[in-house]
């Protein structure tokens, strides 16, 4: 009897074995075999902006790569979150990815209530790239560097103002940080978008601003613009003589524009793996590179785990910035 049992045990170890074994293989086939229908890339902003343009770099260098077509879809509104929405509450077999920018990250804070959760319902692929920010001033203004800026602002409360590209953006949050840090009496100029910003600036109506590296660069370079500091860890090869935010002593500032790929929880891991190891493959390519590199971003193609870590940690820094500035958007 107890060796009947014992039999009867094995074949029930040897199914179990098989079954497994024909599940791992046919999630392996489903991998290998995906894409087998257009994939829809949700970009939740307008066509032209920094977040678009690497999501097209994206979808047409796996649709080469895979045959079969990657179709980007703008779905602008509410701050993103429309098109954040809608990838949230898509079916999550790997055919509905998301474009992420900063918005992902801080608009919950920054909105009394938001159809999302950035933790919940996505599963991180990977950080594409990311542009620094940088703090610079109107040529006229006396201030060479960022201390003696502070300096200035706190010696003429009220008088000076900074220009931001876009309420809750990174470099409208680093110019609060920036307040909120040094006790500066400093009045934000909101813009819509960076050009405007920058303009602005360049006019000397807004005689400080922060905005991300891409639109600032030429006009640092062309001497419309003085860079105080480049805020990240390591100098610009686009503006090497503009020192870090460490080198000018705010290293608390580092920022940076984001641009990342998501999708909705659930999706199978080895989708998610496929998509962030060809990415890994594209971003290696010289070409684009090159292309990274003239919008003012470096690749980074870090892994889920990377990505969706970073996701917290911003969550929890500009959290507390929006808090604490009382920023709140409509």
């Amino acid at each position: 009897m107890a060796a009947a049992v014992r039999k009867l045990g094995s074949i029930a170890a040897l199914i179990c074995s098989i079954s497994v074994a024909v599940l791992a293989l046919a999630g392996h086939a489903g991998a290998q075999s995906y894409p087998t229908k257009p994939i829809r890339l949700i970009v939740p902003f307008a066509a032209g902006g920094p977040t678009d343009v690497i999501g097209r770099l994206v979808a047409q260098k796996l649709s080469d790569a895979w045959g079969q077509q990657i179709v980007i879809e703008n779905l602008p509104g509410a701050g993103g979150n429309t098109g954040i929405a809608t990838v949230a509450r898509a079916p999550a077999d790997g055919y509905t990815i998301l474009v992420v920018s900063t918005g992902f990250i801080v608009n919950p804070s920054m909105y009394a209530k938001v159809p999302y959760d950035p933790i919940k319902d996505f599963a991180p692929v990977t950080l594409v790239a990311s542009s620094p920010n940088v703090l610079s001033v109107y040529p006229e203004v006396p201030a060479k560097s960022v201390r003696e800026l502070i300096d200035l602002v706190k010696a003429n409360p009220g008088k000076y103002s900074f220009a931001q590209p876009a309420t809750g953006s990174t470099p409208h949050l680093a110019g609060e940080l920036f307040k909120q840090k040094y006790g500066l009496d400093l009045v934000t100029v909101p813009f819509n978008g960076a050009a405007l910003a920058v303009n602005s600036t360049i006019g000397g109506h807004t005689p400080i601003a922060f905005t991300a590296l891409p639109p600032a660069m030429s006009n640092i370079k062309d001497g419309k613009l003085r860079g105080l500091a480049v805020l990240a860890a390591a100098r610009s090869p686009a503006l090497p003589d503009v020192p870090t935010g460490a080198e000018a002593g705010v290293a608390e500032l580092a920022s940076d524009t984001l641009t990342g790929i998501v999708a909705p929880a659930g999706t199978p891991q080895e989708i998610i793996e496929r998509w962030r190891n060809d990415i890994v493959k594209m971003v290696a390519a010289p070409d684009v590179k090159q292309r990274l590199e003239a919008l003012g971003f470096a690749a980074v193609a870090n892994s889920p785990d990377e990505f969706g870590e970073r996701i917290k940690v911003e969550i929890a820094r500009w959290g507390k910035v929006v808090r604490d500035a009382h920023i709140r958007a409509d």
